[in-house]
């Protein structure tokens, strides 16, 4: 069978390698187009980020605050407890104290009542 279209071995080659170009081609990735909504959703989810970030600060502060509270009713109480305490002291001494006393005037008032017999 002749060569109808009269083409040599380099037309082939060439013909090959540009049909092997264009397969390759098809793989390649296409560069793709830039969504013109990306800038407006990073801004979004910046801004979301930002809130539940400024949320759990907020949470965390009340949560400092709540704690400092409670610190300082626990010291309120050991103070007062403490104050009870120093309070109960002093009652028992005045206590004691007048018990002393009134056995002193009770001794004395026996001295008294058995001279004066």
């Amino acid at each position: 069978m002749r060569d109808l279209k009269q083409t040599g071995f380099a037309d082939r080659l060439s013909a090959q390698a540009e049909a092997k170009k264009a397969l390759l081609a098809k793989f390649k990735p296409k560069p793709a187009a830039p969504d013109p909504e990306f800038d407006l959703l990073a801004a979004k989810r910046a801004a979301e980020k930002e809130a539940i970030r400024q949320q759990h600060e907020a949470a965390k502060a009340a949560l400092r605050r709540e704690k400092e509270v409670v610190q300082q009713q626990v010291v309120e109480a050991k103070r007062m407890t403490e104050e009870e305490q120093e309070e109960a002291r002093r009652n028992e001494r005045r206590e004691r104290k007048a018990a002393v006393k009134a056995e002193q005037r009770a001794r004395r008032a026996d001295k008294k009542a058995q001279r004066g017999r």
